[in-house]
């Protein structure tokens, strides 16, 4: 990802509020898709919108409609929240300096950290005296305020009209897609993409649909392989 210095002008809430104007056209979208599936299972747009405050989690607050419409089993409900959000770890490891010393404010930003805020959060660098806790936080908010307000919404267009929600879950896929194919526009970005990419076929070759895990692992293999080359190199 590449790195930009804010320009603050204004509120640093508004330089916030400007830097997540992407986010917030993508989320409207993903969340009124949760909200109208959720309600088609019977859940209105309160639960839907209480849902995103407490298990913000995009990919799987998908699946769990699909588990919420069997007979509900909270271990394999865990375990798949694990599985897919295993990624984050990586996330934490990223932001873990960004995070330093912005007090408090770091177990909000913890559990805020959503694909899509740490994309921001990561490639966001900003000018020296700047409250980045702050800011972060901010950002955080806005973004997971984004969500509900997409889910609420959805649930409530769920309950006035009909609709068929056969792969409307999509809507989640299509947006990573657009996220790749927007990184892979800086050419800086276009190995990491072709790591991300080989890693991700080899592990659904040997591992099928538990491929997060072992991709992940080759991912992180990769690029401190390519990190320490660089280095050896300069």
């Amino acid at each position: 990802m590449t790195v930009q210095t804010l320009e603050i002008k204004g509120s640093l809430f508004s330089a916030a509020f400007k830097t997540t104007i992407p986010v917030l056209a993508g989320y409207l979208g993903l969340g009124l898709a949760f909200g109208i599936m959720l309600e088609d299972l019977g859940y209105n747009a309160l639960w839907a919108a209480f849902f995103s405050l407490v298990a913000y989690g995009g990919t799987i607050q998908y699946l769990a409609i699909a588990l919420l419409s069997t007979v509900f089993n909270p271990l394999e409900a865990l375990f798949l929240s694990v599985l897919v959000n295993f990624r984050h770890l990586f996330y934490g490891i990223t932001m873990a300096e960004k995070f330093r010393g912005v007090g408090k404010k770091k177990l909000a930003l913890i559990f805020g950290l959503s694909d899509e805020t740490f994309s921001l959060l990561s490639t966001t660098e900003l000018p020296e005296g700047t409250d980045r806790g702050k800011f972060y936080l901010y950002v955080t908010l806005l973004d997971h305020s984004y969500w509900i307000l997409g889910s609420f919404l959805g649930g409530i267009a769920g309950s006035l009209i009909s609709f068929n929600t056969a792969g409307i879950s999509f809507v989640l896929t299509a947006l990573f897609v657009v996220l790749f194919m927007e990184q892979l526009k800086n050419r800086s970005n276009i190995i990491p993409g072709i790591i991300g990419l080989g890693a991700t076929l080899i592990s659904l070759l040997f591992f099928g649909d538990n491929l997060i895990i072992p991709a992940m692992a080759l991912i992180m293999v990769a690029m401190l392989a390519m990190r320490r080359y660089d280095v050896l190199r300069h």
